[in-house]
């Protein structure tokens, strides 16, 4: 794909769009991006609360992957860049949309480490809806102190900072510098190195990233906050944990975080393994908006409350949802699926949230039964719309269906049942986080590893239910002489999947469906009206004859 491609087009069961060279240039992994691997980011910048800015500079140190003069990162059009120094000497540089073209004096050679630093100012965009839409979000808590922090996730972290943007190269460390007025508190991710009195009259908070994590992920919270820690003793030992609430709700938030936070830790390594960042430790930050996975530094806007804002748990059997808080189980399972594996394109987005949210499904076995699980996940189905693939169009940075979430949840719960023993699909679940520890991935290579552990043939399941909008259907009918007649009906041909179905009433029996009619004997009580699959398998059944 040349780095000037001017449009492409969605897989034809999606809603088409044409795409621009700018969406290449943010989501392709063009020559002059895989041309180096980020090691190190020391971010250094200042924040006014009043003048809504940001100023100060980014360095860039890196390994070159092969001999280059020129490379790509990516900011902002409506950044300044004041200056790019190499080597104490400014470089020349071009700029298309949000991508910066540096041109180095001399060839880099290949295994060559360099490094490079990025000065820059301006006015960053301000979200109008975060985290649905990225950018700053310049609040006030309810003593009218300033309240300030970012959501940037597919938008682009280069929205507020200098960096090369694209999911598949994540940086190995980082140190993260924020300067604010001195009456206010910053948090970002990893742990507190030192705060540093400036002779301008600002503080500096100086917090260092020891763990590799994705530039999206990186953030900063400021306002008046209150801190208190605690400890998880987790399967690596002990886990620090900080809470970072505003000084006025602390009392509200205290007990409310307690109640689900170490359950959460206690469940998902269970299922998932090791928390996978002890070294950064884990901390839940409350934040102007909603929700967002920050690594290490999870935002939390959910007010307090058991459930999630705005949604509707009334036809979820026993009301499930509103059994724990939503933004803290779901957005720190991102710590597994997200931020330990994280998708190299924003098209395999599913990886991070299809997963994530089967973390709710876990969650609830782990503390309410199985059933509980099984009837949480299954009620999602309402909001599932399978009008689009979950898997998006790549190198344009552009996601799939929002229907990842929670039909990806069903896809996985019915990949569950196909395996049909709980603790190899545990094993199964905790051998991708050690697998891909820290590392980007692709769809093959989640399918690839999911297909050699369980030893079954997924190439078909993983063609329907991730890259076509609709889900399987099984055609049947019952004639009058007590044959139940059924096939598959999907897009992919040589679909084969094995199902529990009703053959004799009120028990689920094994069916071995294809694309091609068959037939078998079922009891005399079975009857096209009151025919079923079993529910935890996600599809849908379709009364039709055979012709």
């Amino acid at each position: 794909m040349a780095l000037l491609l001017s449009s492409l087009f969605c897989d034809s069961q999606t809603l088409k769009r044409q795409f621009s060279k700018q969406d290449s240039l943010r989501g392709y992994n063009s020559s002059l991006r895989s041309c180096y691997d980020v090691n190190y980011y020391h971010l250094d910048v200042s924040i006014d609360p009043i003048k809504k800015t940001i100023s100060g500079n980014n360095e860039f140190r890196f390994t070159a992957v092969q001999d280059f003069k020129q490379l790509q990162f990516d900011l902002f059009s409506n950044l300044k860049i004041d200056r790019i120094v190499y080597n104490g000497h400014e470089l020349n540089y071009i700029r298309a949309f949000n991508a910066v073209f540096v041109n180095f004096p001399a060839v880099i050679k290949k295994r060559s480490k360099q490094s490079f630093t990025v000065f820059y100012s301006g006015l960053p965009n301000i979200a109008r809806n975060a985290p649905w839409d990225g950018g700053f979000i310049f609040s006030k808590d309810r003593s009218g102190n300033p309240w300030i922090s970012v959501a940037c996730q597919g938008f682009g972290a280069s929205s507020w900072w200098p960096t090369k943007d694209h999911q598949s190269d994540e940086v190995d460390s980082m140190l993260i510098s924020i300067s604010v007025p001195k009456d206010l508190n910053e948090i970002s991710n990893g742990r507190l190195r030192n705060i540093v009195n400036r002779a301008d009259g600002l503080v500096q908070y100086n917090w260092f990233v020891s763990n590799p994590i994705n530039n999206y992920n990186v953030t900063f919270y400021i306002g008046k906050y209150a801190h208190w820690t605690d400890q998880y003793i987790g399967e690596k030992g002990k886990l620090s944990i900080d809470y970072w609430s505003l000084a006025e709700d602390s009392l509200q938030a205290k007990p409310h975080w307690d109640a689900d936070t170490k359950r959460m830790l206690k469940a998902f390594e269970h299922w998932f393994g090791p928390y996978p960042f002890y070294q950064d430790g884990y901390k839940l930050v409350q934040s102007p908006y909603l929700g967002m996975e920050h690594q290490s530094a999870i935002a939390y806007g959910n007010k307090f409350k058991m459930g999630y804002q705005g949604r509707d748990y009334s036809k979820s059997d026993a009301n499930w949802g509103l059994k724990f808080d939503y933004i803290i189980i779901h957005e720190s399972g991102h710590e597994w699926f997200g931020n330990n594996v994280t998708s190299k394109d924003i098209a395999d987005m599913w990886i991070h949230e299809a997963f994530t949210s089967y973390s709710e499904v876990l969650f609830l076995e782990t503390y309410y039964g199985k059933q509980a699980g099984s009837e949480y996940v299954i009620s999602s189905r309402k909001i599932v719309k399978n009008d689009q693939p979950i898997i998006g169009p790549y190198s344009v940075n552009t996601e799939g269906s929002s229907d990842m979430y929670y039909k990806g949840a069903n896809i996985i719960h019915t990949l569950r049942q196909l395996i049909g023993n709980d603790e190899k699909f545990r094993e199964l679940l905790r051998g991708l986080n050690k697998t891909f520890y820290h590392k980007t991935v692709t769809t093959s290579q989640i399918e690839g590893y999911i297909s050699q552990f369980t030893g079954l043939k997924l190439a078909a399941f993983f063609e329907q239910y991730l890259r076509k909008a609709d889900i399987p259907i099984l055609a049947y009918n019952i004639t009058a002489a007590g044959m139940l007649n059924y096939r598959w009906v999907t897009k992919v041909t040589g679909f084969r999947m094995p199902l529990k179905v009703t053959l004799k009433d009120g028990i689920y029996s094994p069916l071995y469906p294809t694309n091609k009619w068959k037939s078998i004997a079922v009891d005399q009580n079975v009857s096209n009206e009151n025919f079923k699959s079993q529910p935890d398998y996600y599809i849908n059944l379709q009364h039709a004859k055979p012709h």
